[in-house]
């Protein structure tokens, strides 16, 4: 992990560098079901969330025998269907995403899929396979696809050069075929939020999709997420303080399930970001794994307290 600014910072789970009592998150209601279908990805982007490359293996491929477990437990604990959410690495590289999102489907969860819609999406097996879904499982699926700026310059910057334009190809080609898209983008610190949504609004006008780029659960912007910007930690009076709900976060209603590389079975985390931080892997099962969550890491605070973002919609 990359050294704090204040190194005194985010050191204690139950108390801060100034001795205040730190805010935890109770666990309220399982909404969203993260899978990483494995840490593999076609592109390696400058700043990866998970860093994600064509050669990262910390995420195993998971299988249908890792997931079938944590659906059996969803049933348990859930009082109805879930969002179910695939991320990676690039989920369509898993060789098992057909049948994984089947697993989810068929017992009427929806589904939710992050993708760069980029090279894996657009195998003609994969677009064989995508369409067939979308077409036995009709509303029940979402692409989000990952598209860092509005303009090819911001974009590629990310994500290397040619990245924008072959994933608006692939957003053409979902919108062709009738499949529900929404954006993931990133808010650029030299951009304020209606200049974003303004710019991404022009591009899904011209392209003709069917996203709704005031809607923040349409578009979704990311703050961003640097260790070396320092960050205040969060104390249990900050939610009154800051006039924010603790179930507005996403671990009180989220958990991430993966599998290491060299670990026998697959494990649940309390965040999809904070994957590499033992401190946030909750346990092998997902009942073990809903104990309160301290806000023991810069990404909490930035992430989601002050930046007001969620990985679900």
């Amino acid at each position: 992990m990359t050294a704090l600014i204040d190194p005194e910072k985010f050191k204690n789970p139950d108390v801060t560098a100034k001795g205040e009592r730190r805010a935890r998150v109770v666990f309220n209601a399982l909404e969203t079901l993260w899978f990483n279908t494995g840490s593999l990805c076609n592109i390696e982007c400058e700043n990866c969330y998970i860093l994600s490359s064509p050669t990262a293996d910390h995420f195993v491929y998971l299988s249908p025998e890792d997931m079938a477990p944590y659906l059996d437990e969803v049933d348990e604990i859930a009082e109805g269907p879930i969002e179910i959410a695939f991320t990676g690495g690039e989920p369509y590289m898993n060789p098992d995403i057909f049948r994984l999102s089947e697993m989810a489907l068929e017992r009427g969860h929806s589904l939710l899929i992050l993708t760069n819609a980029m090279k894996p999406l657009m195998r003609p097996r994969v677009q064989k396979g995508v369409i067939d879904l979308n077409k036995r499982f009709p509303g029940k699926m979402t692409l989000r696809v990952s598209l860092d700026h509005f303009s090819e310059k911001g974009h590629d910057a990310e994500r290397g050069a040619g990245s924008f334009a072959a994933g608006v190809a692939g957003m053409n080609w979902l919108t062709e075929n009738g499949v529900a898209l929404n954006i993931a983008g990133r808010a650029m610190f030299s951009e304020d939020e209606a200049t974003d949504r303004a710019g991404y609004g022009a591009l899904i006008a011209k392209q003709g999709w069917d996203i709704d780029a005031m809607d923040p659960a349409q578009l979704i912007l990311f703050p961003e997420m640097d260790e070396k910007v320092d960050v205040p930690e969060i104390t249990s009076k900050c939610w009154g303080i800051l006039d924010v709900s603790p179930n507005a976060m996403m671990c009180s209603s989220s958990r991430m399930v993966v599998r290491r590389k060299g670990d026998g079975r697959a494990c649940v985390l309390a965040c999809t970001l904070l994957w590499d931080d033992e401190q946030f892997e909750t346990g092998k099962t997902l009942t073990k794994s809903l104990e309160p969550v301290a806000l023991n890491h810069p990404h909490c605070a930035k992430f989601c307290v002050l930046g007001g973002a969620s990985c679900s919609a």
